[in-house]
């Protein structure tokens, strides 16, 4: 239902970097694909046009709209007077046109393109994170590679993992050049480029430096897009067994909102399919002492957000527009490139980081636990949370808020690991007190979703009544930029919502070019934490388009369990109401922003400091 109280910004709608624009009105031309008469628009690549009417010609380094170079050479086809074969994504379709995509030169071209690339790739497959789910191994396998005829020098780099967050392997780069293309055109933060020339040519950071050296925002983007495993996120599932096997530790899990309509993608489950129900009884199985929700403590950061937007509202407390913290990738973007933003953003913790540290203080002392043997684990959507929880104020200086981080796909090995069937898994709930959650709470894994939760307690804080409108559509939807205008208690205050940090940077120019806002979220992954970099990669993703389609999909089903919460406005959480009356006080009160609140730090181009990546 939308909400009379906020209507669009007219301004006309702003289509990102990595999105398809619509397309002026092409001519229809006929031409033939494998001997088969096709219609398509002029101008649009063989492999697109082959695509439509279901012929499937293979590539790796094609991402529709972001990366199509024609560089691996997969794609090649033969057209009919050509004297050489041709790369369908860069190959436009004219009229008449005659292409056979998998004719016996076409197949052997392929073939022996495929095994040039196998001849120099380190094929531990059966101990690779990407076995099965790997596009150039399905390709070897499509194609019927069954030996390597090519012998010779092999390349020998060292792996870069000197950073908690994301390993890169050269050994197994294919020089597609996705990660660039993620990085540059998507993001914007242009951390990989060709290095060194002929043989030796990897797509890396410049002088070959590890990611936590350069300004990486550790999103994860470029994992998503890898076509191996040159890039990985690095694995704590080992830590988290041991410390599942130690009798003396005490170990919680935490579940991000994401991960409810995610996880079960990674076991044949349709794209937003909600098992929330499966995905705790399935982290019982794993051993967790505890087993609470990351929503609870989303409901928790509103409340401190909502009161802290109020107060800079009023003139206290910072200036504005207020920018939201939740984002560890897009923090980490801010202090790189905008340091002069750094005092907008919100002094709360992220809800990741607000679940440790009450954990190991509220909880810790009214279930009498040592906080020293608590060991927190979190089930987060992206790699940059790895990084968020190694970050020196993250910590009370001896103790970490939160000790491990997996990732969704982190989460699907270990459940595999443990023999457990998921999908014939018996629903259950998350463990009291903090496991109850609104409904507000859960929508901060779609873009918009942190927004519409904020405004959701600001609004029933300003008005002092019960609130009718629950639904803010206009932050809703895969929009590059959403703005609008909100009524709180008869001011007009000017919103805007920003996934994608090329989406970020163009709010963030406008405001330096003296255009006003109030309030803004961004998030640095496209969809939000439905498309971050930790969530499941699809090998064979449709027509490899890095699409927001399928994020939309988890997004829809993130509101379909808003809809179905008793809860849906995290004020009315009767546990964070009663942290506040037991614990905290009020909000924003001194132990609150003790405890619940941060301060971040200008890096410049490079990282002012090395995280610790020992751990």
């Amino acid at each position: 239902m939308p909400a009379d109280n906020l209507v669009h910004y007219p301004l006309t709608p702003i289509t990102p970097k990595g999105e398809a624009k619509a397309a002026p009105d092409r001519k229809k031309v006929h031409f033939w694909i494998d001997g088969r008469e096709v219609v398509a628009e002029e101008g649009i690549s063989v492999l697109e046009a082959a695509h439509h009417v279901g012929i499937e010609i293979p590539s790796l380094c094609y991402l529709k709209n972001i990366n199509e170079i024609g560089h691996c050479r997969v794609c090649l086809v033969e057209i009919e007077g050509a004297r050489t074969l041709q790369a369908a994504c860069v190959y436009p379709v004219t009229a008449g046109l005659k292409v056979h995509t998998h004719s016996p030169r076409v197949l052997r071209t392929r073939r022996t393109v495929v095994e040039l690339l196998l001849s120099d790739h380190h094929r531990e497959c059966t101990t690779c994170i990407r076995n099965l789910n790997c596009e150039l191994q399905n390709l070897a396998n499509n194609l019927g590679i069954r030996k390597i005829l090519y012998k010779g020098e092999t390349s020998l780099h060292p792996i870069a993992d000197g950073n908690p967050f994301i390993v890169r392997d050269y050994n197994k780069c294919i020089k597609c050049r996705r990660c660039e293309a993620i990085c540059s055109k998507v993001q914007e933060v242009n951390v990989y480029a060709a290095q060194n020339r002929g043989f030796d040519t990897v797509i890396a950071p410049a002088f070959m430096k590890d990611l936590s050296e350069v300004a990486c925002i550790t999103c994860g983007q470029c994992v998503l897009a890898c076509p191996t495993s040159s890039l990985t996120e690095k694995e704590y599932i080992d830590e988290v067994w041991q410390a599942l096997e130690d009798p003396d530790k005490y170990v919680i899990v935490q579940t991000a909102p994401s991960i409810q309509v995610t996880l079960g993608e990674m076991f044949g489950l349709p794209v937003g399919s909600v098992v929330t129900g499966k995905l705790v009884a399935a982290l019982r199985q794993l051993g967790f002492d505890r087993v609470f929700a990351t929503d609870f403590t989303a409901d928790l950061t509103i409340v401190e957000e909502a009161h802290e937007l109020l107060e800079r509202l009023e003139g206290d407390n910072g200036p504005l527009p207020l920018l939201t913290s939740c984002s560890p990738a897009w923090v980490k973007y801010c202090e790189h490139f905008y340091p002069e933003f750094i005092p907008n953003l919100s002094t709360c913790k992220s809800p990741l980081e607000m679940f440790g540290v009450i954990t190991k203080s509220y909880l810790a002392q009214k279930e009498k636990l040592d906080p020293d043997k608590i060991v927190i684990v979190a089930i987060m959507p992206c790699t940059a949370k790895k990084f968020e929880a190694n970050r020196p104020e993250m910590s009370n200086g001896t103790r970490r808020d939160v000790d491990y981080v997996l990732t969704t796909r982190e989460l699907a090995r270990m459940i595999r690991q443990a023999g457990i069937n998921f999908n014939k898994l018996y629903d259950e709930e998350y463990d009291k007190p903090l496991g109850l959650a609104s409904g507000a709470g859960t929508i901060f894994g779609a873009t918009g979703g942190v927004m519409e939760a904020a405004v959701r307690t600001a609004y029933a804080i300003t008005h002092g009544e019960e609130m009718d409108i629950i639904d803010f559509e206009e932050f809703r939807g895969t929009s590059g930029i959403k703005e609008a205008w909100a009524d709180l208690k008869g001011r007009k205050i000017k919103l805007a919502v920003a996934h994608g940090i090329g989406n970020a940077r163009k709010i963030l120019e406008r405001m330096k070019a003296g255009e006003q806002f109030d309030y803004v979220e961004i998030m640095a992954c496209p969809g939000g934490c439905v498309g971050g970099g930790g969530q499941p990669i699809f090998g064979n993703r449709d027509h490899k388009e890095i699409s927001l389609d399928y994020r939309h999909n988890r997004a829809d089903g993130l509101y379909r369990i808003d809809h179905s919460r008793r809860y849906r406005l995290s004020h009315e959480n009767p546990v964070v109401q009663k942290i506040y009356a037991e614990f905290l006080g009020k909000p924003l009160s001194e132990t609150a922003k003790k405890l619940l609140h941060t301060h971040y730090t200008p890096r410049g181009p490079l990282p002012g400091y090395k995280v610790n990546s020992t751990r």
